[in-house]
């Protein structure tokens, strides 16, 4: 079975492209940008990346964005993560990205996108993977810093395809940026939102993501299942969930495996993905695998897994209908 799901093709929806900043990697643009690191080896800092929580986990996350600083930092970081999604088989992917997170330490919105976008460019020639962006708003941030950033972002609109909402979620639902969603729906922007596992008003919070901004995919989601009348709401309008079981077990206390198997029965469209797997140490493949373990998975369902992921993309019909039938071929 490893095998088997070693060569499905793979779609990835839920992964931020700062969370794929391997240590390695870390060290390097460190040293390239004359900083220094409150580690000595590459060891120490891996055994650093111990989490409880979100929280305790975005700590460590945004210290370590500070070496990302030049184009060229961004570009090899997209790099990086992409030649590994080639090894897996991934053939399309839609990446996150946090411009205020780099923004904020004076980093030119300008230099963190062109990086991307250069390396999505070349990845798509030398490596056949294709992939977007989607720009995510910090939702620990003022709704306004969320404007702003959106409107710096309309330039560039060609390179994005959607928005996102992520970082801790305490305190800080979905309605404090309706009027940003609105705005980037005007601009054509596609729409996701981060609803984290088990965080407080998680069911409040869907159901503003759903019904009041009227999202076209939520990220995580896995406690829609506390609420029936949301289950329905979903199913009837086709709203993917972009699921995250390794990350899951790090900042909750289990990868939420019975909660996906759950919905997957109920005909949801759910999908699995790897999140930061530079500090879950687990890429696509590697979630594919728990969750196999976990439920054990027939190839059947591993491949119906891929066809949600295809579904809910953000690609024109028949760009999917392709990579739909690269997964019945691989099956038959």
């Amino acid at each position: 079975m490893k095998d088997f799901i070693a060569g499905l093709p793979k779609c990835e929806l839920h992964l931020h492209i700062e969370g794929t900043l391997e240590p390695e990697l870390k060290f390097e643009l460190a040293a390239r940008n004359g900083l220094e690191l409150p580690y000595a080896t590459v060891e120490e800092m891996r055994a650093a990346y111990t989490f409880d929580s979100l929280s305790s986990f975005l700590t460590i996350y945004y210290e370590g964005m500070r070496v990302l600083r030049t184009e060229p930092d961004f570009y090899d970081l997209a790099m990086a993560y992409l030649r590994r999604a080639a090894e897996q088989n991934v053939r399309y992917t839609e990446i996150f990205f946090d411009p205020q997170a780099h923004t904020s330490r004076g980093v030119p919105f300008d230099v963190v996108i062109r990086g991307l976008r250069r390396a999505l460019l070349d990845a798509h020639a030398q490596l056949g993977v294709r992939a977007q962006l989607i720009m995510c708003f910090l939702r620990d941030f003022q709704a306004e810093y969320a404007m702003a950033t959106l409107l710096e972002s309309l330039p560039y609109k060609e390179w994005i395809v959607g928005v996102g909402l992520d970082s801790d979620e305490k305190g800080n639902p979905p309605a404090k940026f309706a009027a940003v969603y609105e705005r980037a729906r005007q601009e054509g922007y596609l729409l996701t939102m981060h609803c984290d596992v088990d965080q407080d008003d998680a069911i409040e919070h869907i159901r503003q993501a759903v019904e009041e901004i009227g999202v076209d995919r939520i990220d995580h989601g896995v406690n829609i299942l506390e609420d029936q009348r949301l289950v329905e709401v979903v199913l009837a309008r086709g709203t993917g969930l972009t699921c995250c079981p390794v990350s899951n077990g790090y900042v909750t206390d289990s990868m939420k495996a019975e909660g996906i198997r759950k919905l997957m029965d109920l005909g949801v469209r759910v999908t699995v993905n790897s999140d930061d797997p530079a500090y879950f140490a687990a890429y696509v493949q590697e979630n594919i695998e728990a969750l196999h373990d976990a439920l054990q998975l027939s190839r059947e369902e591993l491949a119906q897994l891929q066809r949600n992921a295809f579904e809910i993309t953000w690609l024109p019909r028949h760009v999917k209908d392709a990579y739909l039938t690269e997964i019945d071929a691989y099956l038959s």
